[in-house]
């Protein structure tokens, strides 16, 4: 009995040589995947924009919640829960690593409790109330298991998109460091800033945002890893 251990490549063709060729993927790439991850952006870019009382260097993209248009990081942040819970369905139709997918559900869970649950107004960090504390919670526990979920796709996400495997390794190294840098910072908030440049009381913002960036770029690139076939190795002759 013969086993199929590429079940959703079995259409593929091969030419003369015995080359196999990548059949289409059964269920390409939604449009609106990419587009919900544009729209968080240009969501928290208009709420930036929109409050430039608020330093970008000092303070998260949460606290926007109490300026102007307030609801537009909101709307961003179920915007990416949104996107990040059809990518995991996908990648469990698609057979990725279970430990990988656990923590992605983990990172989706995380974000759309931190959207759900506003945090305080900018400069308040000594007294959290109690939906800022849930807020944060939920916030610090989705920026720690991504890096793990890009981690353990890593392999994965490459083998399925080869020409794409520098970019997500480039993607992968810059968010595991600056996660790190950002879990260092908000440590060092929680008892009064202290590790600022200049006449800036501290970065977390700068840094939040380039984290915060990398774990969307590393979404799209998931995504579009996620709809291409499986690739087996060309059969010998």
């Amino acid at each position: 009995m013969r086993t199929e251990i590429f079940p959703e490549a079995k259409d593929r063709g091969t030419d003369g040589g015995g080359v196999a060729h990548p059949a289409a993927p059964l269920h390409p790439s939604p449009w609106w995947l990419p587009a919900g991850i544009c729209g968080a952006v240009a969501a928290i870019g208009a709420a930036d924009l929109l409050n430039p009382q608020y330093s970008r260097v000092s303070e998260v993209i949460s606290r926007y919640v109490n300026g102007t248009a307030g609801w537009l990081i909101t709307v961003a942040l179920l915007l990416i829960a949104g996107v990040s819970a059809v990518l995991a369905v996908r990648l469990r139709r698609a057979g990725a690593p279970r430990a990988g997918r656990w923590a992605l559900e983990a990172w989706t869970v995380g974000v759309l409790v931190a959207g759900v649950f506003p945090a305080d107004p900018p400069g308040q960090w000594g007294r959290p109330s109690t939906a800022d504390i849930v807020h944060g919670t939920a916030a610090v526990l989705a920026f720690l298991v991504l890096p793990v979920a890009a981690l353990v796709l890593h392999r994965w996400l490459a083998g399925r998109w080869v020409r794409g495997a520098a970019v997500l390794r480039a993607v992968l190294g810059t968010l595991l460091v600056s996660t790190a840098v950002l879990l260092v910072c908000l440590v060092d908030v929680m008892d009064g800033p202290s590790l600022g440049v200049g006449g800036v009381p501290t970065v977390v913002g700068l840094v939040e945002r380039v984290a915060f960036g990398a774990d969307l770029v590393w979404l799209a690139l998931a995504t579009v890893a996620a709809s291409r076939p499986a690739v087996r190795p060309a059969a010998r002759s």
